[in-house]
């Protein structure tokens, strides 16, 4: 029986078309979950007269610092700021903002950004949730009148305006009109034709030994003459395309696998469309992981199998193996989480846009689509880093005229895929909104299942500025009773963190391992126990792996003809390319 939010009246069509024309306005975002974060805050600071006495303080306070910094300046250009950007705030840096006027301009602007932190925040009475809502919107608006995106009030822009005669604002007035075009015409970002799957990218050989209405199952050629026994599938998320663990030959995870002997299998996933819009969860789980095992198993038969999930990918993993054991199937031989979340009540920036009135907006506007496009999801990550992906991109292109050089991974990141509306709303819901998974009240048919009767052993990878999957978050997988797990971070983000390939400059990681049956480290002190290691993950995980290994024997066949896994099209397969 599908799954549906309980005790609830189903709404009416005519609210659910209201709802999903407004959210083509709002980018998806609900107004009412926005007011009632507001409104929390409103009501709360209204009966604060305290709060106000001590934000009014603050204001004196940073007006005089701010008063005898300019005073210093105009004697002194060398004088030390009064107020530094935040660590991760790159806006400011280039010597250019050091000139008086724009020195006076930007301390002024970051005071300004400080106080409201202080409005908005720390205010008896407000929810956790909606104090983050109202702080986020705050920022959102404070990074929009941000001295760098204007002309007049940003030295490096009117450095190369004069320098340039004016060219500068020519191309980017070009740029502009091209980037506006591709985005009526629902085309692609400028670049990313130079990171085709199966031409520039994805180009590890392999053939697609299975396909359903939902998966491609890749198997990969061996390239060494004997290869470990047991084979690798890889489970990636299907909120993105798979080729992110197979991109240029020199960043591939698949490549470097099959190089270190291994046989590896790959889900490639279909890319829905409102056709799909009743694939729920367990769609995801039957057709996808368990029917790639099965493939799996009749082509390497007699071993078991390392997995390997990646984000959401990693969940669904997660999932399948507490399933498996709750119905006696003992065909894992290991289990890879890469920045895939079991616990979801600290989840990260992406709760700011999760509660019951934001689930019951997009629910109405992915019923009226059939999914939740691709363009609505990206939207809400940009948000989340707006410096770096939204308003430093607007400066660089249309006021430097600058052209950003896509990367294969920028390219990657550009080629989104859909989220079918009954898994996506089940997978809010259930595991965001409830957190079901982890507090054992997930059922999969009919079972209600535990990951506590996990017990493969375990390697967990997390990131450390990841925004997606925060690393505490993924180190929750230590909470649960019974496998080995061995925990590593490394630096970098959601994406980057994961593609480290060895060589790769400035990768450093901490490692550790926690047997069954020991005690549990708080995520603090495992940091602090940990040493740093400078260079790649990669190699450390791979050596897990072959730690785990039975032996070596020949590569095996191509698929399976004969059991129905006959070779149909070489790799990258067909359901990579849709759009």
């Amino acid at each position: 029986m599908p799954w549906t939010v309980p005790d609830i009246e189903p709404p009416a069509t005519i609210d659910r078309l209201l709802h999903a024309t407004t959210g083509r306005v709002t980018g998806g975002l609900s107004p009412v979950s926005l007011a009632l974060a507001y409104a929390d805050w409103a009501l709360h600071l209204a009966e604060s007269p305290g709060k106000w006495q001590r934000l009014a303080e603050k204001a004196v306070r940073k007006t005089a610092r701010f008063n005898i910094y300019a005073a210093h300046v105009l004697s002194n250009a060398e004088t030390e700021p009064c107020i530094e950007p935040l660590p991760q705030d790159r806006r400011f840096r280039n010597e250019a903002w050091r000139r008086w006027p724009f020195n006076l301009i930007y301390q002024g602007f970051l005071l300004h950004q400080q106080w409201w932190h202080n409005v908005t925040t720390g205010l008896g009475g407000v929810s956790p949730h909606h104090e983050q809502v109202v702080s986020f919107v705050a920022r959102q608006l404070l990074d929009m009148v941000s001295p760098v995106n204007f002309i007049a009030t940003n030295p490096e822009v009117l450095d190369a305006t004069a320098r340039e005669g004016g060219r500068n604002l020519l191309r980017g007035a070009m740029n502009f009109i091209e980037d506006l075009e591709r985005s009526v015409g629902d085309k692609p970002p400028l670049g990313t034709e130079d990171f085709q799957p199966g031409k520039q990218v994805a180009l590890t050989r392999g053939q697609v030994v299975y396909r359903n209405r939902l998966v491609e199952l890749i198997q990969y050629s061996a390239a060494t003459p004997e290869v470990h026994a047991e084979p690798v599938l890889i489970v990636p998320a299907w909120i993105m395309k798979y080729y992110i663990l197979d991109l240029s030959p020199h960043n591939s995870l698949v490549k470097y696998l099959v190089e270190r002997g291994h046989t590896v299998f790959m889900i490639s996933w279909h890319n829905p469309t409102e056709h799909d819009r009743d694939l729920d969860m367990e769609d995801y789980l039957r057709l996808g992981v368990l029917e790639a095992l099965n493939a799996v198993q009749a082509i390497v038969p007699g071993k078991k199998i390392n997995t390997v999930g990646y984000c959401i990918g990693g969940t669904l993993l997660s999932m399948a193996a507490a399933y498996m054991a709750q119905v006696g199937d003992e065909r894992l031989n290991t289990i890879t989480l890469l920045a895939a979340q079991t616990d979801f009540t600290e989840a990260g920036e992406l709760m700011l846009f999760i509660d019951d009135s934001q689930l019951n907006y997009l629910e109405d506007i992915m019923w009226k689509q059939g999914y939740l496009d691709n363009r609505q999801m990206a939207g809400a990550f940009q948000l989340l880093r707006s410096h770096d992906l939204v308003w430093s991109l607007v400066v660089r292109q249309y006021l430097l005229g600058g052209r950003q050089t896509l990367t294969d991974l920028m390219a990657w990141n550009a080629d989104a895929t859909r989220m079918p509306y009954r898994m996506h709303s089940e997978y809010l819901h259930r595991l965001f909104l409830r957190n079901d998974l982890f507090a054992g009240r997930y059922k999969i048919n009919g079972r209600t299942i535990s990951l506590g009767d996990i017990s493969a052993p375990m390697f967990a990878v997390a990131t450390e500025t990841d925004h997606v999957a925060p690393w505490k978050s993924v180190y929750k997988i230590n909470l649960i009773a019974d496998p080995d797990v061995t925990f590593l971070l490394t630096n970098g983000g959601h994406n980057a963190g994961i593609v480290s390939q060895p060589g790769h400059t400035g990768r450093h990681y901490r490692v550790a391992h926690r047997p069954s049956g020991t005690n549990y480290i708080d995520p603090e002190t495992w940091f602090l126990s940990n040493p740093q290691i400078e260079g790649s993950w990669w190699p450390t995980w791979v050596d897990w792996l072959e730690r785990h290994a039975s032996g070596q024997s020949a590569p095996p066949t191509m698929g399976a003809p004969h059991k129905g896994y006959a070779p149909l099209m070489a790799a990258p397969g067909s359901y990579v390319l849709e759009r």
